[in-house]
């Protein structure tokens, strides 16, 4: 496959946004990428019917918002931990999912349109995730995302894009800001009797807020459907992503808190970047049955990765899989049924980073990956207002690697891994608007081929570790939602008791390989989130997070809490007035920085970050946005690569946003 960057792209997108002329719309948010409410409705039931924590996140909620990464969909999610690193590089994590993964994501399930985009070991890439195209996304918690397949301890997230019947006409946006900020963003949709498509290209570029903190994407996502009949309707799928993105690596502690603009030197010199080329195609058939809907599909995905860092990363995969989904409903009895397959081929070659350049060949490899899944749930409701529902999901897996070339002594390898986890679980509502639920449900996820094959010892060996195991959790969860009067909530409390947990470690001559499992830990904590509609031209929107992660007797660590995550997230954003003109601060408060050490040597200082929000409509069908950060330039450190011990010297921090304000136009017709 031939991948294909184009760096003038965003600023000819961007021009094209800025110079159309659009015509009319009849509502405020028209001018938000789509009009038809029925596709989040739809979400929004799914999510209402889940014992456990879910919620849906319409593109109203962020339209003011300067979209660069998840953080700025997901910041009022509750549970949902989001810390920026730099650009679109964030760390995202549920209930302490991928607690120690210093870079790409581990633990969650990432989905667009409900097809998953995490490579077939189950690691990926959530740049790939653009949420500016999103109608909606929709966020389950743990083991409530069974209905994506998904066993792991986070979750999933899927973000679904608008079609040709919710998004019809041509929607035009356009944002400039601090850092040299320009993005551009160009959707039309068109629908007919039996067929209908929508497609956007997206192109942005910025000069990043610290040194060698550059970015510059072109994105495209399309779909079209085909009514077949009365009973059959298909849709396909393409997205194309070209991203190329200059890393300024972490910071000392001192470095981030005094001087947060500047990169880390070894970054500059080695030219370290993450340049993703990808190209997704799928599709999605829906048969309707009467009683039960089937829904059948699959998808390939094709990746290049090039990532200069220590070594000049130079990856190039394709995965293929397929799904299927039956949903049963009759009376008190509601039954799904589910299965999912990816299989994945990677050349894995590595080089001498040459100042971010291919030097002599290190490292070659054939790298495979398989991993399936079959679910099932049951739910009864033996009397109107509760439901009883039971579940599990059976997966397993196998990650082997044969190496062609090695400049060091490398192994062979395959491993396998398999796992059931069930689930049970009620949901009772005392009233129309009123939920109470509870869980207890069992997780399990799979090493990928950075924990399997793994640098050994000094000098390193790349060597297959066979006793690298699953990570295993069983997770009780208690909560409730609703609404009443002004206030609407959504509350979950849960434990959850980890064997095996993975734990990331940077290798030196005392800590032979990167992740180890560790024997026993423990996360719980407060998922909250609590909107008050005070008057008709004032919203009150918050969310707290509470995080209690810590070893269980550890050997080398005792009772010591698990670094990374901070005890207290709040967050809170006031918006007051009307569609025609309205203003929203906001405010992200860390009152206590979390470890950075699972030695709990070394914590970081707590926050407070202040910035406003506001939009107007400036015509019929044309709206204008401004979003401004960290109002106060407050310097402080946001996110951790944790290590064993950490020292001064330890370049492991990543500072919060710089001070920046951006805005821009949107317009439909």
């Amino acid at each position: 496959m031939t991948y294909i960057t184009h760096r003038a792209a965003p600023l000819l997108a961007l021009a094209f946004c800025l110079a159309a002329s659009p015509a009319h719309a009849d509502e405020a948010d028209s001018t938000i990428i789509v009009t038809a409410p029925a596709a989040t409705d739809a979400a929004e039931d799914r999510a209402a019917r889940t014992p456990g924590g879910a919620d849906v996140v319409s593109h109203r909620d962020y339209a003011d918002k300067s979209i660069v990464s998840l953080r700025d969909t997901l910041a009022f999610s509750p549970g949902v931990y989001l810390q920026p690193r730099y650009g679109q590089e964030v760390r995202i994590s549920i209930r302490g999912s991928g607690l120690s993964r210093g870079y790409h994501m581990r633990g969650l399930t990432l989905l667009q349109d409900g097809v998953p985009i995490n490579l077939a070991d189950d690691n990926g890439d959530f740049q790939e995730l653009e949420p500016i195209f999103f109608d909606h996304l929709e966020v389950y918690r743990g083991a409530n995302a069974l209905r994506f397949g998904s066993g792991t301890l986070g979750g999933a997230i899927n973000g679904v894009t608008p079609t040709g019947r919710t998004a019809q006409g041509l929607y035009l946006r356009g944002d400039v800001g601090s850092f040299a900020m320009a993005r551009g963003l160009v959707s039309a949709g068109v629908a007919g009797d039996a067929v209908d498509a929508w497609g956007a290209i997206s192109a942005d570029t910025s000069d990043g807020d610290r040194d060698h903190a550059k970015r510059r994407s072109l994105r495209f996502h399309a779909n079209a459907g085909l009514t077949l009949g009365d009973r059959v309707s298909t849709r396909f799928y393409a997205s194309f992503n070209s991203i190329d993105q200059q890393l300024p690596g972490a910071l000392t502690y001192d470095q981030a808190l005094s001087t947060p603009k500047m990169a880390n030197a070894a970054s500059v010199t080695g030219d370290q970047q993450r340049d993703i080329d990808s190209l997704r195609l799928q599709n999605r058939t829906v048969v309707d049955l009467g009683a039960a809907k089937l829904e059948v599909g699959g998808f390939v995905n094709a990746k290049s990765l090039v990532h200069p860092i220590f070594q000049l990363i130079d990856q190039k995969s394709t995965d293929v899989g397929g799904f299927a989904r039956l949903d049963y409903a009759a009376g008190p009895v509601e039954v799904t049924l589910g299965g999912e397959i990816r299989h994945g081929d990677m050349r894995a070659r590595q080089f001498v980073n040459a100042g971010g350049r291919r030097g002599a060949l290190t490292f070659d490899a054939d790298q495979q990956a398989r991993t399936a899944s079959l679910y099932g749930e049951l739910r009864v409701r033996p009397v109107a207002r509760l439901s009883l529902i039971a579940g599990g999901v059976y997966a397993d897996g196998w990650r082997q690697r044969r190496v062609n070339f090695s400049a060091t002594p490398a192994t062979d390898g395959r491993i396998g891994f398999d796992a059931f986890s069930p689930k049970f679980g009620l949901l009772y509502e005392p009233s129309e608007n009123i939920q109470i639920f509870a869980n207890y449900s069992r997780s399990a996820e799979f090493p990928g081929f950075g924990e399997v094959f793994q640098t050994i010892g000094v000098p390193p060996t790349s060597a297959l570790v066979a006793d690298i195991r699953p990570q295993r959790a069983w997770t009780a969860e208690v909560g409730t939602r609703g609404a009443i009067g002004i206030a609407h909530w959504d509350l979950a409390l849960y434990r959850s008791t980890l064997t095996g947990e993975m734990l990331q470690y940077t290798v030196n001559s005392s800590v032979p390989a990167a992740t180890f499992n560790a024997d026993r830990t423990r996360h719980q904590g407060v998922e909250a989130g609590l909107d008050l509609d005070l008057a008709p031209w004032l919203r009150l929107r918050q969310t707290y997070i509470y995080s209690d992660f810590r070893f269980r007797g550890d050997r080398q660590f005792g009772d010591n809490r698990l670094p990374v995550v901070p005890r207290h997230v709040y967050r809170a954003e006031a918006r007051i007035g009307t569609d025609a003109l309205h203003i929203a601060p906001n405010l992200e408060w860390v009152p206590q920085g979390p470890f950075a050490d699972y030695g709990n040597q070394r914590r970081t200082p707590g926050y407070a970050l202040i910035g406003v929000t506001g939009g107007a409509r400036i015509a019929d069908g044309i709206d204008a946005f401004v979003d401004v950060r960290n109002i106060t330039g407050k310097k402080a450190i946001g996110d951790i690569s944790a290590v064993t011990a950490a020292t001064d010297a330890s370049a492991i921090y990543y500072p919060v946003e710089r001070r920046a304000v951006s805005a821009g136009l949107r317009a439909r017709f």
